[in-house]
């Protein structure tokens, strides 16, 4: 069985220092990088305590979806089995609430939450009512009182524009969702749409009959609005389309091949998620890889901070992500 001299061996760090950090010293002050290598490394050695790490019970996970939005887009799906396992590996006892249950079946008696998907102000009042520890993955609707980590789809757009223009492509599409609000019920413009509008009216080449929107990231949506793009635009079609999600470019891949669409030689694609299918489908597809363990990995962290560190300041994480070349673009 390992021990703590083990582990400082292993570690690089003094058998105090690592004592302190598995027996979960208040007191002690390092940095984050070193507890999570000693962490690391204990249970990478097998090392057994009573626990490694404090056990945090009473978190709720608001899975704020509908079972048809999930199977639509299998980036929450991935999100939600990540998150299930970045709690359990930090020793985080989770129960999981869904939208269909209401706000008001969660208890009053939670230590905190992690949550996906959109709340409406009224469901926001009722969480800051029970605890000041939440940490929304994806979106950031309360920057005030509660913790956020999500992709920068804002740096990701630019990126994307960036790319297509590199490649020598002035005329650029869109095919994307639209953001649901629920206070309104109302579609609103996707952070994507706006930063592609906003980018290409500074270059002086948005052309507003390239920009095909509607509610939904599905491959059905992608499919509708490719489809309706190819029949509006004949052999006026861009040289390239920039679609918001994964699943939505599937579909417009699917549009495009349908109608005998040459791709990338006519029409370029490139996507934001790098969900499973995107290397397998014709053509493999470009896009940027989100990296959802990281997302949950830190929305974890930024829990924990709150309810085991008592930390009084709102953090909101972007992180970047990585483009993946593949054979949709020229």
């Amino acid at each position: 069985m390992a021990t703590i001299k083990d582990i400082a061996e292993e570690s690089g760090f003094s058998v105090s220092t690592v004592s302190r950090v598995l027996n979960n010293d208040k007191n002690l002050s390092v940095p984050d990088e070193t507890r999570e290598k000693i962490y690391e490394v204990a249970e990478k050695l097998n090392y057994r305590k009573k626990t490694v790490r404090p056990l945090v019970k009473n978190i709720a996970f608001l899975y704020w979806l509908t079972d048809t939005e999930e199977l639509e887009d299998i980036y929450f799906k991935d999100m939600r089995l990540e998150i299930e396992k970045s709690a359990k590996k930090a020793n985080v006892e989770m129960s999981t609430y869904k939208i269909s249950e209401g706000i008001d079946n969660i208890p009053d008696t939670i230590e905190g939450f992690i949550a996906v998907g959109s709340f409406s102000d009224a469901e926001l009042a009722y969480l800051r009512g029970i605890t000041a520890n939440g940490v929304f993955i994806d979106t950031t609707p309360d920057s005030d009182h509660y913790d956020s980590v999500r992709p920068d789809l804002a740096q990701i757009t630019k990126k994307t524009i960036d790319f297509l223009m590199e490649k020598g492509h002035k005329e650029i599409g869109l095919i994307s969702g639209t953001y649901h609000n629920p206070n309104t019920d109302e579609d609103e413009m996707d952070i994507r749409e706006k930063m592609f509008r906003e980018i290409m009216q500074e270059k002086g080449l948005l052309n507003e009959k390239y920009i095909f929107c509607r509610r939904g990231f599905s491959v059905e949506n992608g499919y509708t609005l490719m489809s309706r793009a190819i029949q509006k635009l004949g052999d006026d079609m861009p040289t390239a389309f920039f679609t918001a999600a994964d699943p939505i470019a599937v579909g417009s891949l699917q549009a495009l091949n349908e109608h005998g669409i040459s791709i990338p030689s006519r029409v370029s694609v490139i996507s934001i998620n790098n969900i499973s299918i995107a290397k397998y489908i014709s053509p493999p597809l470009t896009t940027f890889h989100i990296d959802m363990k990281e997302i949950c990995k830190n929305a974890i962290a930024l829990l924990l901070e709150r309810v085991l560190d008592k930390r009084k300041i709102v953090k909101t994480l972007y992180l970047g992500a990585e483009l993946i070349v593949r054979r949709s673009t020229n």
